[in-house]
């Protein structure tokens, strides 16, 4: 779902600079860095997995 997120703020900031909307691109950003820091999260878990495994 992380990569979802990413996409979403890549498409929400995108659709932002063709329409001047900058509260769009500021949502975007957001979500894709919401979407990142999901994906870090999920791979911190999943090493302290292997490590604790």
């Amino acid at each position: 779902m992380a990569n979802m997120d990413e996409m979403k703020g890549r498409v929400k900031q995108a659709a932002g600079d063709v329409t001047d909307d900058d509260r769009m691109k500021t949502e975007g950003k957001a979500d894709e860095t919401k979407g990142k820091v999901k994906e870090t999260v999920d791979k911190v878990g999943d090493k302290i997995k292997d490590i604790t495994s």
